[in-house]
């Protein structure tokens, strides 16, 4: 079950499905309900009318007992006093509530005296009952002779008709007649066809709503597994990867614009990343081994001469082969540090301060510039500057000028030299590792081929960028740009 329901597709449709239903649940109440007030409403209207009219008739005194209202078959109906007793009802009435009065025979005396007719004290007393006063003040309900009260009031009962008992909608009017006094008309209408139109909505709905809910649980199921098919396609291919160990390999990508198809143009560019990543480590590897295995092969060669004729030991030789090991494996240290993400520290480092010392001691370099603040480290910075002069050094013929100064929010230094220059085409190949140019395939003119690509990862780790160009005097310029001290710095790249 767990299994089932941790799918996207299996929650998906679970989700709709809850929505629906809660939405059919709730329209559904709204419907039988709106349904039911309605159909009440016109019972209630059509017991009104019938009060209505057995109180015009009243209110035209009409004798009790000649009252065409209390013969009808399916409309109850109870004449009270304003004393609360009952005057007449239908005849086939058997048992009512609801109205308030449980009787369904009229009283004798009541009913009796006023089929005999009344005389006028009789009138006089029922007038007083009415609740008018003998003055010319008159209470807020009083009614006039004949006059029946605006509106009427609602209640829910059952009576039995005839041997049938019924729901009824129940409508109280009032009437003030000329010789009865203030009288109330009790009238009833079936509720049986708004029991019936709710049964009938209702039975509908509980039939409805599983089928409806079954086809939107369909609908969702395959309109999901088809939205999902292209992700199933790229788990599997990404499976295979990974089985395979192979990042040549690629995912399908989706003939659409959706999200989807973005995720699958997103793993693509992810896995050539990967494998443009790994290769660069394959390449690493295999030329940091070829370079340390000369520098060891020499200087164990030497030890091994010295061990059997320790005259012919070439200290000189030894030491040089020993300084040469000792700086490619600094260098191959930073690299790896650079590469494992290592993020440069936020020290305050004054670049004019930095190539003057870097400079120093070193023959026929000249530093120009003001007092230029960048945040970073400042032995990686110094690394850079000091990489870049000894490149420069390699290639000088007479000069090489250092430059610091500001453009704008960047700090920029420049290391130019009077040599031959890079040529265009090999500008951008220089910085990358292990490369050495034709001109200095010399291990002695030329070092390892590490030191432009140190400078370059350095200066990306510092939101800055490292290129080489053509200097003023013909040689090669190349220039750092760094981000002043408090200015944003850019995301690295990787």
């Amino acid at each position: 079950m767990s299994r089932l329901f941790g799918s996207v597709r299996s929650r998906a449709t679970l989700g709709a499905t809850l929505v629906v239903a809660v939405a059919l649940v709730a329209a559904g109440a709204a419907v039988l309900l709106s349904l039911r007030a309605n159909l009440t409403g016109e019972a209630g209207t059509r017991a009104e009318r019938s009060a209505q009219a057995v109180a015009s008739e009243l209110a035209a005194r009409t004798p009790l007992g000649k009252l065409s209202g209390l013969d009808a078959e399916d409309t109850p109906v109870q004449i009270v006093d304003e004393d609360g007793v009952l005057l007449a009802a239908s005849e086939d009435l058997e048992r009512i509530s609801g109205t308030g009065i449980a009787e369904v025979t009229p009283s004798p005396a009541r009913s009796d005296g006023d089929d005999d007719g009344d005389d006028g004290d009789d009138g006089d007393d029922r007038h007083d009952r009415s609740g008018r006063s003998d003055d010319d003040g008159r209470d807020d309900d009083s009614l006039d002779p004949g006059e029946i009260a605006q509106g009427a009031s609602y209640t829910n009962g059952t009576a039995t008709v005839d041997g049938d008992t019924e729901d009824y909608r129940f409508a109280a009017v009032e009437v003030e007649t000329p010789d009865r006094g203030r009288l109330t008309v009790h009238a009833g209408a079936p509720l049986a066809a708004e029991h019936s139109a709710v049964g009938t909505a209702l039975t509908s709905m509980l039939i409805g709503f599983p089928l409806l809910l079954g086809v939107v649980a369909a609908v969702t199921w395959l309109v999901t597994g088809r939205a999902l098919r292209p992700v199933e396609g790229i788990r599997r291919e990404m499976a295979a990867i990974t089985a395979s160990e192979d990042l040549r390999r690629r995912v399908p990508e989706p003939a659409t614009h959706d999200e989807i198809a973005r995720l699958a143009r997103t793993t693509n560019a992810t896995l050539a990343a990967l494998e443009s990543s790994v290769e660069r480590q394959r390449r690493f590897v295999a030329d940091a081994s070829h370079e340390l295995r000369s520098p060891i092969a020499s200087l164990r060669t030497q030890l091994e001469v010295a061990a059997a004729h320790p005259e012919l030991l070439d200290l000189d030789g030894a030491v040089e082969d020993t300084v040469r090991l000792q700086n490619l494996a600094a260098d191959l240290l930073l690299l790896a540090r650079l590469d494992a993400g290592e993020r440069p520290a936020g020290t305050r480092v004054d670049l004019a301060a930095l190539a003057r010392e870097e400079a120093a001691g070193r023959e026929c370099v000249t530093v120009e510039g003001e007092a230029v603040e960048v945040s970073g480290s400042r032995g990686q910075l110094g690394r850079v500057l000091a990489n870049l002069l000894d490149n420069a050094q390699r290639h000088a013929r007479e000069r090489i000028t250092v430059t610091v100064r500001r453009e704008g929010d960047q700090a920029v230094v420049g290391v130019a030299d009077d040599g031959e220059g890079v040529a265009g085409a090999d500008r951008e190949r220089i910085f990358e590792r292990f490369v050495r140019l034709d001109a200095a395939r010399s291990r002695d003119d030329g070092g390892a081929g590490l030191g432009l690509a140190i400078a370059r990862d350095v200066a990306v780790r510092h939101g800055g960028t490292l290129t080489a160009g053509a200097a003023p005097a013909g040689g090669a310029l190349f220039e750092l740009r760094l981000p002043l001290a408090g200015a944003d710095r850019g995301t690295p790249s990787a």
